[in-house]
Formats: C-alpha cells, sequence, structure tokens
C-alpha cells in the first residue's frame, strides 16, 4: 500500500493525500475526514515512516508486551531490559491489547525506527517470512509457540514446548490416581499458547484411556477474578472433580481461592496445579504445584540472540527451552 494507492481509493489526488498526512490546513474537512478514513482501514503507513527503517545509525531496541499487566512477562522484562541497555542501546516499552498482533507489531516498528524487536507473548499465527520480507528489522519473539512451530526464516523465537509440558502437568495428576481433571483455559479465541496446553491436557488423557469431557473445560480470562467465578460455578456443578489444572498461576490463584471458599480442602479433596513457576504460587498456603518456565534464562537468551542478529554473530533461530515440574501442597495423592 503506498500513496498513490489510498489517493485512488479516496477518488482524490495525489497531493491531497500528501497534503493530510503532513497536517495542511487547505484540506476540506470533509476529504480530509475521507482520505483518513481509508488510511485506518487499510493499515497504511507513510513512507517517510517506512524509509526510516532504511537508517543504521539508530540505537532503538522495542520491547512489544502483550497485555498491559502480566506478571509472567514483568519478570522476563527486568532481565530484558538490563541487558538491552547494557549493550547500550535506547529501549522502548510499549504493552498492547490489540487484538491483530502483526499489525501492531510492523506499525511499532515503523513509528519508533527500530533496530532489532523482542515481543513478549502475542497471537502471531498468520506471520509469514513474506510479511517480514518488507521490514529489516530483528525480531525475537517470546512465549509464542505457533511461530516456533512454523519454523520461520525471517524471525527469531524463544518458547518452551507448551504442549509437551502440558502434558508433564497431567500426566502427574493422573499419576497421582486423579481422573476428574478440570482445566483452566484462558480464552475460547486463544489458537497459540492456550491451544496447544489444551492439546497436551487432551493427550495425556488418551494416553492414560480417559474420556475427554468437554464440561470440565472453563475460561478464566488469565486472571484470578475471573478463574474464581468459574471455579464456583463449576465446582456446585461438577462435584465428581479432584483436579484442577489451570494454565497460568494467576489464574491456579483464583482456583484455589474458590476452593477453599466452598469448603474443600486444597491438595486433601480437590488438587490444584498451576503453570509457569511465579514466586507467588510458592507463597500461596499451601504451595501451588506449578510448571516453572526458565523465565529469566528467557529473557537473556532472547538479549543475547537479538544483539548477535544486529551484530551479524548469528543466524535467527528457534531455541525450545525445557521446563521443570514443581510440587507443592495443592497436589497431593488419591
Amino acid at each position: 500500500m503506498n500513496i498513490k494507492d489510498i489517493a485512488q481509493i479516496a477518488n482524490v489526488g495525489v497531493s491531497t493525500v500528501s497534503r493530510v498526512l503532513n497536517g495542511h490546513p487547505d484540506v476540506k474537512d470533509e476529504t480530509r475526514a475521507k482520505v483518513l478514513a481509508v488510511i485506518k482501514k487499510n493499515n497504511y503507513i507513510p513512507n517517510n515512516s517506512a524509509r526510516v527503517l532504511k537508517q543504521t545509525n539508530t540505537r532503538n531496541i522495542g520491547i512489544l508486551v502483550k497485555g498491559v499487566f502480566n506478571p509472567f512477562f514483568s519478570e522476563i522484562l527486568k532481565t530484558v531490559s538490563t541487558g538491552v541497555e547494557n549493550a547500550g542501546y535506547t529501549m522502548i516499552l510499549q504493552h498492547h491489547n490489540n487484538e491483530n498482533d502483526i499489525d501492531t507489531l510492523l506499525g511499532f516498528i515503523k513509528e519508533k525506527k527500530l533496530q532489532g524487536v523482542i515481543c513478549l507473548g502475542g497471537n502471531f499465527l498468520d506471520l509469514t517470512d513474506e510479511v517480514l520480507a518488507e521490514i529489516s528489522t530483528a525480531i525475537v519473539l517470546v512465549s509464542v509457540d505457533s511461530v516456533t512451530r512454523k519454523n520461520l526464516k525471517r524471525c527469531s523465537s524463544i518458547s518452551i514446548d507448551n504442549q509437551q509440558a502440558s502434558y508433564m502437568a497431567v500426566n502427574y495428576l493422573i499419576n497421582n490416581g486423579h481422573h476428574e481433571i478440570g482445566l483452566m483455559l484462558g480464552e475460547v479465541v486463544d489458537f497459540g499458547i492456550g491451544k496447544e496446553r489444551y492439546e497436551g491436557y487432551k493427550k495425556a488423557l488418551a494416553d492414560h484411556h480417559i474420556p475427554f469431557n468437554e464440561k470440565y473445560v472453563l475460561y478464566g480470562g488469565f486472571e484470578c477474578k475471573g478463574a474464581y467465578d468459574k471455579t464456583i460455578e463449576f465446582l456446585k456443578k461438577e462435584k465428581q472433580i479432584t483436579a484442577i489444572f489451570a494454565i497460568s498461576d494467576i489464574m491456579a490463584v483464583g482456583v484455589a481461592k474458590a476452593t477453599a471458599n466452598l469448603g474443600y480442602t486444597i491438595g486433601k479433596d480437590i488438587s490444584i496445579m498451576g503453570f509457569d513457576g511465579m514466586d507467588f504460587a510458592t507463597y500461596y498456603e499451601p504451595s501451588i504445584a506449578t510448571i516453572k518456565q526458565p523465565k529469566q534464562d528467557m529473557g537473556l537468551r532472547s538479549v543475547d540472540l537479538l544483539l548477535n542478529l544486529l551484530s551479524g554473530k548469528a543466524e535467527n533461530a528457534h531455541i525450545f527451552l525445557d521446563v521443570k515440574l514443581v510440587e507443592g501442597g495443592s497436589c497431593q495423592s488419591i
């Protein structure tokens, strides 16, 4: 999409589009509104912003974080920010909750004149090498399983095998005697990490010949309150449940609180398994069993890889890191 395309769609001259982009006052309000509407609809980024991608003297590295507040990414961010600043780059941090993560990434790169960018989370399922061919910025995606599996050549990624990690969690519960296991997911529309952990849950059940029950799948919106409310509603109906696996520690805390408030003894009556390995899961009473992700290593490896890409010392790569199952008082054998 270029300025000529915008002019043609808006049925105005190229000079008119140029004046709108540069904020000239000699454009009728109606015409200006029409041009701006076309620009917005087509996600057009002015050429002057695109040209800065050819400059090599900027020292800006962007950190794009999915979600305004995500404690898991916050812990990774501490390591990333230190590494970027120690390397002498200027870090530009941007949180977002936009639906289209790919457009957000491309816009962020062009607007901030970034040499490199690290993305923490997001849905990049539709990202292709053809899309990335339009830019020369080094990109490292962290905790984005779908990209790792696609093995794209024009970006890098640091992740874990979310399906296998989820399988590990559910397999642990089953080996401790649990067959009636609820699954707390984040959102119905999650086709990335959530889907991978969902598939790991189902595979563990299948390998142990335990029937999958759609009624056992809940959606807590990746927050304590959502998980709390859904668990209260769920356990009032499904009293046979002996364990719940939440795909984030944040939701596991909500599950635990709801379970306790309903009069169950956590660990004895209902076991709870989380995911991420957050510090607060350890200090919850009882401590919540969880799948611990290597957060610090994710941050260190992502910065190291990005800097090596910028210096020409490395080529794009997709790296899986190992996880660890941390036992806690929230899970017991039955």
